[in-house]
């Protein structure tokens, strides 16, 4: 039987609209632009892909185009630990690549997602020369950093509405995730997966924070209506 070719086997260069959708590409100057744009590569993940697997080297800083990942690990008891949903406009994966170590985690796709790799080297050079650069990926850091904080607090709530409201505040931080804007195209079957819990249940969640005026369920998706509600509940 033909083996399917590979997510790297896949790679293509951006087009002009998916170039549009890269937040970090403002931030440059024109020759900077001409450096990294050169070296972008888009593919088209299937669902179950996995971008990024636990021991493997890093050779591209990654970010989500289209569709929707999960970044996950596991504990010392073998159990799956979900760190992060990410969603269209998201970069993700930071920190090992400054650092250009192997990777911690597993992110795979949950959904035919295009995925936008830089590679490594080039990460560095826009480093070494870009101010913009360097703003957007210490932005990118701290962000992260209040997110991982918030996912261990979020682990620890035993209120499944609350699990529910926290995991979707995270998916519309605008800094991390500028792509998605007040509308998330989501399934509850997708956000059961990310908040580890039934799908029966993540629907009776979002029943509540509808009712809260929190947000409101849309065909295919999820519009928030108030993300410092979503943050801050304690109901």
């Amino acid at each position: 039987m033909t083996q399917s070719p590979s997510l790297h086997q896949r790679r293509r260069a951006p087009s002009a609209a998916e170039l549009a959708g890269i937040p970090w590409l403002s931030q440059l100057s024109d020759a900077e632009r001409a450096l990294a744009v050169p070296e972008l590569q888009i593919s088209e993940a299937l669902p179950g892909d996995l971008v990024c697997r636990v021991g493997r080297p890093v050779t591209y800083w990654f970010g989500v185009v289209d569709g929707l990942l999960k970044m996950s690990g596991e504990n010392v008891d073998g159990q799956t630990l979900t760190f992060a949903g990410l969603p269209p406009g998201g970069w993700f994966g930071e920190g090992t690549v400054l650092k250009r170590e192997t990777y911690r985690y597993n992110v795979a796709t949950l959904r035919k997602s295009l995925v936008a790799g830089l590679p490594v080297e080039t990460f560095h050079r826009l480093l070494d020369q870009s101010i913009g650069f360097n703003r957007f990926v210490m932005n990118q850091l701290n962000e992260r950093l209040g997110q991982f904080i918030a996912a261990r607090e979020i682990d620890r709530m035993n209120n499944p509405d609350l699990r529910v409201a926290r995991n979707l505040a995270a998916l519309f931080n605008p800094v991390l995730y500028p792509g998605v804007g007040q509308v998330l195209r989501i399934t509850q079957q997708e956000l059961a997966y990310l908040v580890g819990l039934s799908r029966q249940r993540v629907n009776e969640a979002l029943a509540t924070l509808e009712k809260q005026g929190l947000i409101r369920v849309e065909y295919g998706g999820l519009r928030v209506l108030d993300l410092e509600g979503l943050r801050t509940s304690r109901t």
